[in-house]
């Protein structure tokens, strides 16, 4: 009897750990979406809630960028994403930090350029502040 209640306690205790993780993986995915939303439509209230203030954002051109000028490139459409899919995310989560690695196909539409296609995979390093997951870095890659 006491190895089948702590058997039971333990399978318990477990689930409950695998819930909260599953938890954190759906709001860290909620929040890869929301910041997929307001890169396209550029809105700079959205980027700056969504990143952190010591954001390092690198691109797949070897462009390294902070917070501020990420969101000044969005705004300005100096860099612009007309449309975003994201594919083969996957994302794992230790203690206050998410990694999200996934495949992003986009077009974008840069000022001064010609629209283009983007392939690329990237990883995102999100950290969880005051109960929100903001991004804390960012590096992408072109896929061949």
């Amino acid at each position: 009897m006491k190895k089948t209640f702590l058997l039971l306690a333990f399978l318990l205790i477990g689930n409950a750990f695998v819930f909260a993780q599953s938890a954190d993986e759906k709001a860290v995915a909620a929040t890869v979406e929301k910041l997929k939303t307001a890169i396209i439509s550029a809105n700079e209230a959205d980027l700056k809630k969504l990143t952190s203030p010591a954001l390092s954002y690198g691109h797949s051109n070897g462009l390294l960028e902070d917070q501020k000028e990420f969101i000044r490139a969005l705004v300005s459409e100096e860099s612009k994403f007309t449309k975003i899919d994201l594919s083969d995310q996957t994302i794992s989560i230790s203690g206050d930090v998410a990694l999200v690695r996934h495949k992003l196909f986009g077009d974008t539409h840069n000022k001064g350029k010609d629209p283009a296609q983007v392939k690329l995979g990237v990883l995102m390093v999100f950290q969880k502040v005051k109960g929100s997951w903001v991004l804390l870095g960012r590096q992408a890659f072109k896929l061949v």
